[in-house]
């Protein structure tokens, strides 16, 4: 998947979308992106930045979610220019596409919304990159079929995330088999973050087990995948949304390192 001129998803280097859950401001946006990107740089990894406008599938209506369109497009595009980094962020509606590609160089699909056929066409009408999300509720085999929605636009720049499985009530397990499996369809990238969620499990709110991240992106990094998507923020404690999930900024240069250890020996046996 071509991202820009110089990054390609599922080539010769690892890909890291991150950065904080919602855009909750253009001070903690910047914070998060720069120290993030200062680590990809050293350790030779493709840099995406990534933050939500609009939080809109929460759990209960009173959740925060986000500046909305217009201002958290704002706060997007000034990161963009600011940081020199390309962008992801969600879409939730097929109306959002054009406008919110005209600011985005990846457009994310919601894994809620992974079977939306009219909202799959919308974003890859627009040209841009297509990053979709499985569905908790999705086989991984099944994936193949958001794939080519994309390419039946004429669209090849697409590819598929993996975030975990519903396992009962509260809780998200990984079968590491879909890695492989989805990567016959499209480059994979593995979901760290919201791979430890428990949705809805804090009363109202979604939960989270991030002692248990270390543990999935090693596995997945061994399992063989083009990128990984990490949130992170300055207090993840504090944060608006998903604080429970994300990695501690003062902890980042530590797991990237880690994560790219064991993604460089895992990319030598991925083919056998």
């Amino acid at each position: 998947m071509q991202i820009t001129d110089s990054i390609t998803l599922g080539g010769e280097n690892m890909v890291l979308f991150a950065g904080p859950c919602a855009a909750e401001s253009y001070d903690i946006c910047m914070e998060t992106g720069e120290k993030v990107k200062s680590v990809c740089s050293s350790l030779g990894i493709d840099y995406v930045f990534k933050a939500s406008f609009d939080k809109a599938n929460r759990t209960s209506a009173g959740s925060y979610r986000g500046k909305g369109l217009d201002s958290g497009l704002q706060i997007l595009q000034r990161v963009k220019k600011d940081l020199n980094v390309p962008v992801v962020t969600d879409i939730h509606e097929s109306a959002q596409a054009e406008e919110v590609a005209s600011i985005v160089d990846v457009l994310q699909i919601p894994a809620f919304l992974c079977r939306q056929t009219d909202l799959l066409i919308a974003a890859a009408k627009t040209g841009k990159a297509i990053k979709i999300k499985r569905g908790q509720f999705m086989a991984p085999e099944d994936m193949k079929y958001a794939v080519d929605k994309v390419r039946g636009e004429g669209n090849n720049n697409v590819c598929l995330t993996e975030r975990g499985a519903s396992f009962g009530y509260h809780n998200l397990v990984v079968d590491m088999r879909g890695l492989p499996v989805m990567r016959q369809f499209s480059p994979v990238v593995f979901d760290v973050t919201h791979s430890v969620q428990q949705p809805g499990g804090a009363g109202g709110t979604s939960g989270g087990q991030r002692e248990f991240a270390p543990f999935l992106a090693r596995a997945a990094a061994a399992a063989g995948v083009d990128g990984f998507f990490i949130e992170t923020h300055p207090e993840p404690a504090k944060a608006l949304s998903d604080g429970p999930n994300m990695i501690p900024l003062n902890e980042i240069e530590d797991f990237i390192n880690m994560i790219k250890e064991v993604w460089a020996v895992g990319q030598k046996y991925t083919q056998l």
